[in-house]
């Protein structure tokens, strides 16, 4: 595996995002977790990425159960995260981040990010302090790295990384789809990071799995690559960039594990053909209007939504609903509100809770009443 031009203790540019672990009756499937994480070091590869709200709090303990209680500590790379929620004061950080460290089984992070940056959180972690407290906690030797994830504009990005310049690397969703997309600004933020000479991870690589089941004229286009899968481009495309690190993506099973470490294990940046494939899929993709939610799930896990309304999954049956016109996308729909406790898209209160975490910065209240109107009427 060759080393990592930036982070020589990294193996490779790909890295395993634990956000969308395999799962089995509401639980992580352990089984399937451990199959993949000894078929991701097997080949090579060392860097693992969580956080605390990841899968309702599970994620930290399988990779507890799975990763860093089954191998050497020398084997993997572990990234987490301090997340807005999870403290108010200064004063809370330290005990939140020794739970951390215990939940995951180790004595140190390799990574420790402030996450999910934007324009009005980043305003409460100055406040608090929690630039400072975690290089404190880097000298420490707690922390080897120190860094940020962000999701906003590139003019926010800019002020941070010119307020603290010590950050040491930037994680940023980078997509095809994303590049140059208004609301995301994939391109500006990349180039905010390359200004301030910091390296990137990319995140949403296959913007939630939006890059793998497109829709058929997309899909026609890739496969008449005769080339790899789907996945597999928009994972190369990510990593072409010169400054960029590590490429994460969030594996749900071994199928996944074995397609992706195909296109990364021994990486080639997209030819000329293939770039003007993905170009062309862009332009297919912006004719659609899809909803561009990435399923990371803050809505739900973050905001308690106080009606149980399961947004990502609606999201995604309206989005399956205009890509493809399918007869039967209202089944998914119906599948959605399965179970005790989830509302529909029309019982939404409008309290807006969910807009203040969406990563993506999504209308989502007036979007409910656009699913609630194509599938309730």
């Amino acid at each position: 595996m060759p080393q990592n031009p930036f982070f020589p203790e990294i193996h490779g540019n790909f890295g395993f995002g634990c956000m969308r672990l395999p799962m089995k009756d509401g639980k992580v499937d352990y089984d399937e977790f451990c199959r993949m994480a000894d078929a991701f070091i097997a080949s090579g590869l060392n860097y693992f990425d969580t956080a605390h709200g990841y899968i309702g709090g599970q994620s930290e303990t399988a990779i507890r159960d799975c990763v860093s209680g089954r191998y050497d500590r020398s084997r993997f790379l572990l990234t987490d995260k301090l997340t807005d929620p999870y403290f108010k004061k200064q004063e809370d950080i330290r005990p939140f981040f020794e739970q951390q460290l215990k939940l995951c089984g180790v004595d140190y992070f390799d990574f420790y990010l402030m996450h999910a940056q934007d324009r009005n959180n980043y305003q409460k972690y100055k406040r608090c302090r929690a630039y400072e407290t975690a290089w404190e906690l880097k000298q420490e030797g707690k922390i080897r790295h120190f860094g940020i994830s962000f999701h906003d504009k590139a003019e926010v990005l800019d002020m941070i990384l010119t307020e603290h310049p010590e950050v040491e690397i930037v994680q940023i969703q980078f997509n095809y789809a994303d590049y140059e997309d208004a609301s995301v600004e994939s391109r500006k933020v990349y180039e905010v990071c390359e200004k301030h000479n910091k390296p990137v991870i990319v995140m949403e690589p296959v913007k939630g799995g939006s890059l793998v089941n497109l829709p058929e004229a997309a899909d026609k286009i890739l496969r008449d690559l005769h080339g790899g899968s789907n996945a597999s481009y928009a994972l190369r495309f990510a990593a072409s960039f010169p400054s960029m690190a590590m490429v994460l993506s969030g594996m749900s099973n071994m199928a996944q594990m074995e397609d992706n470490l195909s296109a990364m294990a021994d990486f080639h940046p997209l030819t000329e053909e293939e770039k003007d494939a993905v170009r062309k899929v862009c332009d297919i993709f912006r004719g659609l209007n899809l909803v561009p939610c990435t399923a990371c799930r803050y809505c739900i896990e973050e905001s308690q939504c106080p009606k149980g309304i399961r947004i990502p999954d609606m999201f995604s049956a309206l989005n399956m609903h205009e890509a493809f016109h399918n007869w039967n996308t209202s089944y998914y729909y119906e599948n959605v509100l399965t179970g005790d406790g989830h509302g529909k898209a029309s019982e939404c209160i409008r309290c807006g809770k969910c807009e203040k975490v969406c990563p993506q910065h999504l209308p989502i209240r007036e979007l409910l009443q656009k699913v609630a109107k194509t599938f309730e009427s």
